[in-house]
């Protein structure tokens, strides 16, 4: 049924792409301007909607920069404040949105901030906090800024150049827009990709002279955590009953990976950055665990008990890991 719902709005992504094309002429004309700022930018983004793992490399980032000052800036996608908003000890998750406050949690030294206008973010940031680099999230179709490095990322199950415009595929910018990235990242690769699949990824994706591809793969915590001191490793999960709820673009490799582990889990399946709702949480509040994702959890923190998330993060070869860390330190 989705596929036909699919072909049917073909028209409608002819119309979508062409949108996106007259947008990025006008912008590549000098039409619409983009301005450059002194203090570094590093951009994290993707061509398509959701699920290449923008937060998790943002958070990659955060780790190699621990010794800058450093300030991430985000859209705050669904969340309640307007504007401008920088995160403080009483921030909530509605007035920061899901990911950023994620970040926020996890990296207290870090500067959160959120605005839709990336121009106006970046100057107030500059102003109030002053940081030696300021990470933009989810910013690659943000052109009124030019970056001062960009990181693109697409997944090896679905790369973007084998991808179609929105609504029949999931692709949100043109494909030739990768040309304007500095590193391509090719996330959730298999554990066991080798070197012949990795040269065949790239010469498909064509990178041009001044472009690196790296391969990244998800690395699963063994544990699962409550947000606080207590851990229960996955392998004591397998005979309780469980409930998986996932609010997240692309949950098929956390369930591959739970498969794997032996653990059953009923699955409750929810749309990227879902508001869970009391009819919703009725659904599985009464299972001996609930399981979810990191960014999930920041939502139903204090709504349920039992609730726990299983960490990930991206995960590179020694090889690729040097580049990123020296691509990221050449920029000062």
């Amino acid at each position: 049924m989705l596929q036909l719902l699919r072909k049917i709005a073909f028209p409608i992504s002819l119309i979508y792409a062409l949108v996106v094309h007259v947008r990025n002429f006008l912008f590549d004309a000098g039409i619409f301007s983009s301005k450059s700022y002194e203090t570094p930018t590093i951009c994290v983004g993707n061509l398509s909607v959701g699920g290449t793992g923008k937060t998790p490399m943002t958070e990659y980032l955060l780790r190699i920069l621990n010794n800058r000052k450093t300030a991430v800036l985000s859209r705050g996608y669904k969340r309640k404040s307007k504007g401008f908003y920088l995160a403080n000890d009483a921030t909530t998750v509605m007035e920061l949105g899901d990911e950023p406050y994620q970040m926020h949690k996890k990296f207290p030294e870090v500067a959160v901030a959120v605005d839709a206008d990336r121009r106006n973010g970046i100057e107030k940031l500059e102003k109030l906090v002053n940081p030696e680099v300021i990470v933009l999230d989810d910013a690659f179709q943000h052109r009124k800024v030019k970056p001062t490095f960009s990181i693109l990322l697409t997944t090896h199950q679905n790369l973007y150049v084998d991808d179609w415009y929105l609504p029949t595929g999931s692709l949100r910018d043109a494909k030739k827009e990768a040309k304007r990235a500095d590193l391509i990242i090719v996330t959730k690769c298999p554990q066991d990709i080798d070197d012949i699949e990795r040269n065949a990824v790239e010469e498909k994706l064509g990178p041009l002279k001044h472009q690196q591809v790296l391969f990244a793969n998800l690395a699963y915590h063994g544990y699962v955590s409550d947000g606080g001191e207590e851990k229960i490793p996955l392998n004591e999960l397998k005979s309780g009953q469980v409930a998986l709820v996932t609010g997240i673009a692309s949950p098929a490799p956390l369930v591959s990976y739970l498969d794997g582990a032996g653990i059953d889990c009923k699955h409750f399946e929810f749309g990227d950055h879902h508001h869970f709702s009391e009819s919703d949480i009725a659904q599985f509040k009464d299972y001996e665990l609930i399981l979810t994702t990191e960014k999930d959890f920041v939502r139903l923190k204090g709504r349920l008990d039992r609730l726990y998330f299983l960490e990930i993060a991206h995960s590179f070869s020694e090889k690729d890991e040097s580049v990123l860390k020296n691509a990221i330190e050449n920029l000062f």
